[in-house]
């Protein structure tokens, strides 16, 4: 009868041995410094921002995402930083150049910085990619919104600050 008690203090003790490091390693990932830059918007309701980092043994990714939504339209603002920034910013290095009537893709240079441009018509959406370094990419999607809305509300976030807040490699 003994024995259960102090195995369970035992597994208890162990468990919590376990855990504390998480608990110290969770307070400074680096998608934190990225979740104050994922601003309110005036007159649009903002969910809670939230992130992500991960490291495997060559390589790591970070995220930090906010959503927002607007009577019908919806706002998601998205920093990504490692190996799928950098395969997201190939569209952006390559020029691409896209023209439709239903809508385009567009290359452009904003604020000192490269951008792609995607809007479609028929659906009012369209998506902001902004390249913040090489491994780095500030996206900004919205749907119900013309382009110019788009991008201005886009153009809110600090870009510069979300660059120098990018976790290095």
């Amino acid at each position: 009868m003994m024995l259960k008690p102090r195995y369970r203090i035992l597994c208890f003790l162990v468990a919590l041995s376990v855990l504390s490091p998480f608990s110290s390693v969770r307070a400074d990932q680096p998608f934190q410094r990225l979740l104050p830059l994922l601003i309110d918007l005036a007159g649009w309701q903002g969910k809670k921002p939230d992130g992500m980092s991960m490291q495997m043994s060559d390589t790591s990714m970070t995220t930090a995402t906010r959503e927002y939504t607007r009577d019908s339209a919806r706002v998601q603002a998205a920093v990504l930083v490692g190996q799928a920034a950098i395969g997201a910013l190939a569209p952006i290095e390559s020029g691409m150049n896209i023209q439709t009537p239903d809508g385009h893709v567009t290359p452009a240079t904003m604020h000192g910085m490269q951008v792609l441009k995607h809007y479609n018509n028929l659906e009012k959406s369209g998506t902001l990619v902004v390249g913040l370094g090489k491994d780095v990419l500030f996206h900004f999607t919205f749907d119900g919104l013309t382009e110019e809305e788009g991008v201005a509300l886009a153009e809110k976030f600090d870009w510069k600050a979300l660059q120098a807040a990018a976790p290095a490699k």
